[in-house]
């Protein structure tokens, strides 16, 4: 009889929802090592979002595996697993959340308080470090506004925007109408292009740098073809 361990991880990647749950429910290390991988960074910002704390939302992950490999014997695969594991990340984050702000109710979660703020897609690295430094400032300036966008708005412009999570998945984790979803997300993007517009309009004078390393290099390019000695090293 074969092992537990000894499929091939390729094998795995094609299987549906519902006989990859059955092999984790069997601690099957690979079937348990592909649903991780595959919803680590959905859930990590999906509750960073409602926390606003990096540490608080990793925790929270580690937290979402112990409990959905716990129950994988109730996950009946009427919705997707990245869906029923994003559900149970919700739940715990909010859970801390009350606990560490008693006065707020589950029932904000469709209602004017909900909590959510995320980490952006990651950018693209550069060899350039020049762009690449001007990337990760771009990034935070985004991850600064979305933290700042009203409670209710930010966990459905994560799910939507950063995610591209569909308005129907939004819905259903959420406990939202569609028609809700929508709406937020409608109105967090206006909020973001308004608080991005003022933060970066003091930034487009830094906007094309061509300083550092790429002047010096042109510089001594243009002189030797003009026949001039190359500038002093620097």
């Amino acid at each position: 009889m074969q092992s537990l361990g000894a499929r091939p991880t390729e094998n795995l990647a094609g299987l549906e929802d519902a006989e990859l749950a059955r092999l984790a429910r069997q601690r099957h290390s690979e079937a348990c090592r592909l649903i991780i991988e595959r919803n680590n960074r959905r859930l990590y910002r999906v509750a960073r979002s409602i926390l606003k704390n990096d540490a608080e939302a990793e925790d929270v992950v580690q937290q979402v595996y112990v409990i959905a490999f716990g129950k994988l014997a109730e996950f009946r695969a009427e919705s997707r697993l990245a869906t029923w594991l994003t559900r149970i990340a919700v739940n715990e984050a909010l859970g801390r959340l009350r606990r560490r702000r008693p006065s707020l109710e589950l029932s904000a979660l469709d209602a004017e308080h909900l909590t959510p703020s995320p980490t952006l897609a990651q950018m693209p690295n550069h060899s350039d470090p020049e762009r690449a430094a001007a990337h990760r400032q771009i990034r935070r300036r985004i991850e600064r506004a979305i933290d700042e966008l009203p409670d209710d708005f930010r966990a459905v412009f994560v799910m939507r925007d950063v995610e591209a999570v569909s308005v129907a998945e939004t819905a259903d984790v959420l406990a939202l109408s569609p028609a809700t979803v929508k709406t937020r997300l409608h109105r967090a993007r206006r909020r973001l292009r308004q608080a991005l517009a003022a933060e970066l309009a003091s930034a487009l004078t830094d906007t094309f740098p061509f300083d550092g390393e790429r002047c010096r290099q042109t510089t001594a390019a243009v002189l030797a073809r003009l026949g001039l000695p190359p500038p002093p090293a620097a």
